[in-house]
C-alpha cells in the first residue's frame, strides 16, 4: 500500500516560499473543514491512528472525504499509510461513526493553498496551510506519494524541495495541527 510521504514545517517568510512556489505551478485556494473520530478512550489517536471526515470547498465547489491514516511509517517524518474515498453525506459519516462508538475527537478549519507540481521526477503536493486558531502561523505540507520500500528516498526528495524553498529541517513541526489546536483551545481563558 502506498505511503504518503510527508514533510510538515512552519514557514518564516512566506511572501518568498509563496512565490517560489508560484514559480513551479498555479495555487488553488480551499478551505478544508476536518473532524476526527476517535474511541471514547482516545485510544487510537495514541497509537497514531487518524479517521477523518473532510470537507473540501474550493470556490463554488464542495466535495468530501473521508480518510483512515495507520500509524507513521517513518517516525521521523510522520508520514502514514493512507486510505482515502469520497462521501457525499458528510452528516450521514459523522452519524455511522458515532452509531459504531465513536465520538468526535477535534473538529478543526484550515486554510490551503496547493501547488501541484514534479521535482524529482514524483509528483508533489505543496499546501501552505493557515489555520485561524493559530493566528500568525504558517505551514507547509510537502508530500508524494511512495510504495514502502521508496519512502526514505520519497523523504530525500521531498526535503530537497523544501531546502530549494528556504525551508530547513530546524523548521520542522513536530506535533500535528490537532495537539496544536486543542492545547490552544486547553490554554484559553474559560476552557
Amino acid at each position: 500500500m502506498p505511503v504518503e510521504a510527508e514533510l510538515t514545517a512552519v514557514v518564516r517568510d512566506p511572501d518568498r516560499v509563496r512565490a517560489a512556489l508560484s514559480e513551479r505551478a498555479e495555487p488553488e485556494y480551499s478551505v478544508y473543514s476536518d473532524t476526527y473520530f476517535d474511541r471514547p478512550d482516545h485510544s487510537m489517536d495514541h497509537a497514531g491512528y487518524e479517521l477523518r471526515v473532510r470537507t473540501i470547498t474550493t470556490g463554488d465547489r464542495q466535495r468530501t472525504v473521508v480518510t483512515y491514516k495507520e500509524p507513521p511509517a517513518d517516525a521521523a517524518s510522520r508520514s502514514k499509510p493512507e486510505y482515502e474515498t469520497a462521501a457525499d453525506d458528510p452528516p450521514v459519516m459523522c452519524k455511522i461513526f458515532s452509531a459504531l462508538g465513536l465520538v468526535e475527537l477535534i473538529a478543526l478549519e484550515k486554510h490551503c493553498e496547493n501547488y501541484r507540481f514534479t521535482a524529482d521526477g514524483r509528483d508533489m503536493l505543496a499546501t501552505v496551510v493557515t489555520i485561524p486558531e493559530l493566528a500568525g502561523q504558517t505551514f507547509i505540507e510537502l508530500e508524494t506519494m511512495a510504495e514502502p520500500h521508496d519512502l526514505a528516498e520519497a523523504l530525500r526528495s521531498v526535503r530537497a524541495v523544501l531546502d530549494d524553498l528556504g525551508v530547513t529541517k530546524d523548521d520542522a513541526v513536530e506535533r500535528s495541527y490537532t495537539d496544536m489546536v486543542s492545547a490552544k483551545r486547553d490554554s484559553s481563558p474559560g476552557t
